[in-house]
């Protein structure tokens, strides 16, 4: 398999996301061809060929596996422009890095400043290229401005190549130092042939014939850590335990089954949810962990936003929309409304939510999990998660963030 092979296989959820931004006919869809090596992205000398955002899969050595988004122009024009803009400034929420790409000739305007400022107001890593080298060099001006403002810059020439090396140089100094280190779900929790066991009762909501993304990244750690891995339904747990000769040294489960599961593993056996250490490895589990406390004060009238990652046909019992709820109402007594979001949208008005509940996040970068959780503590929205709420409502949650909350 090759590079890119293994770039367009990974979870979407673990790629680093890359956004190329500028005015139209800047030059964005030649950078990232020329980055990539690969046609990649559609060039034409017409302005405005980009009109959505559009990504590709792509393996970026040393960093791994990184998706790139090709945008429309920062200066399109009409009602349609403006959805094309709208739509950009989405993709900006779940961006690691952002190359804003200038016509040199052109320089730095009121749409690249505009675009500067929205970026660091996300607090995402930037560069820019002073593109079209080859017809003009970048105004001493402006390269003035970048070096006052801190901004790294890097002139090149899309049409030949000249300088592609150096974007992706400049990228990859950008990237986070997490990005450079393999990020940790429960390596950390046993030692070489420790047994871990996973209870994985059957999801109606997964494809048939597969576990869902959680639970197949948790085995592949264990293995990966030497460790020995038991996969069981909820209903076989007790047996399993049974026929152990030591204790496991870790139990992890399925969030919706931690009431059953938690009654029949021993207190000194440490158990957690596949949720939770998602919760860690994708976002703040101390913050998401204090979320859950707002629980507690929900009144009549409040509305909870149901948050989801991704898109899928709902199930009749379907964990966001129907149990989660259904658990929040009747523990709290309360006649609380809920509200779903799904995909990569996020409102605008979270002002109005008395709590944020969202999904493991298994489909998407840690950082844009981050500026989400950090989003909400911004405006004064509790925040927490499926797994942690499912587990504080059950009243299992002080034993369940117990192994990795130290």
């Amino acid at each position: 398999m090759s590079d890119n092979d293994a770039g367009q296989k990974a979870p979407r959820g673990v790629r680093l996301v890359i956004t190329f931004v500028g005015r139209r006919n800047a030059g964005k869809s030649s950078l990232i061809n020329a980055v990539t090596g690969q046609e990649v992205a559609i060039v034409s000398d017409f302005a405005g060929t980009t009109t959505d955002p559009v990504a590709k899969a792509y393996e970026l050595l040393p960093l791994g596996p990184v998706t790139l988004y090709d945008t429309a122009g920062l200066d399109d024009t009409g009602e349609l422009g403006a959805l094309r803009m709208a739509a950009t400034k989405k993709v900006l929420w779940r961006t690691d890095i952002a190359v804003l790409v200038v016509d040199a000739a052109s320089g730095l305007g009121e749409p690249e400043r505009g675009m500067i400022a929205d970026i660091r107001r996300l607090d995402i890593p930037f560069l820019i290229v002073f593109n079209k080298t080859d017809l003009a060099a970048p105004a001493t001006a402006d390269c003035d401005w970048c070096r006052e403002q801190g901004i790294p810059t890097v002139a090149a020439c899309a049409a030949s190549g000249e300088g592609a090396a150096l974007v992706k140089e400049a990228v990859m100094g950008l990237a986070p130092a997490e990005n450079l280190r393999e990020p940790v779900l429960c390596g950390d929790l046993f030692t070489e042939g420790d047994t871990v066991v996973c209870v994985v009762p059957i999801d109606l909501a997964a494809p048939k014939g597969r576990l869902i993304l959680p639970q197949v990244q948790v085995l592949r750690e264990i293995l990966d850590g030497d460790g020995i891995a038991v996969t069981v339904k909820d209903r076989e747990l007790e047996a399993a335990l049974g026929n152990m000769k030591r204790p496991p040294a870790l139990v992890v489960t399925d969030s919706q089954v931690i009431l059953k599961v938690s009654g029949d593993v021993p207190d000194e056996v440490p158990l957690t949810t596949f949720s939770t250490l998602f919760a860690r490895y994708k976002g703040d589990l101390a913050t998401l962990a204090a979320g859950a406390a707002a629980i507690d004060r929900l009144r009549d009238g409040d509305i909870v936003l149901m948050a989801e990652a991704c898109s899928h046909h709902a199930q009749a019992d379907d964990i966001g929309r129907i149990k989660i709820p259904r658990w929040i109402s009747q523990y709290t007594g309360r006649d609380v409304q809920f509200e779903m979001y799904t995909g990569h949208d996020f409102p605008d008005d979270l002002e109005r939510f008395a709590l944020v509940v969202h999904c493991g996040s298994c489909m998407l970068g840690r950082l844009e999990m981050l500026r989400r959780i950090r989003e909400c503590v911004r405006r004064g929205v509790p925040v927490t998660n499926y797994g942690v709420a499912i587990s504080k409502v059950q009243g299992v949650l002080d034993r369940v963030l117990a192994p990795v909350l130290r």
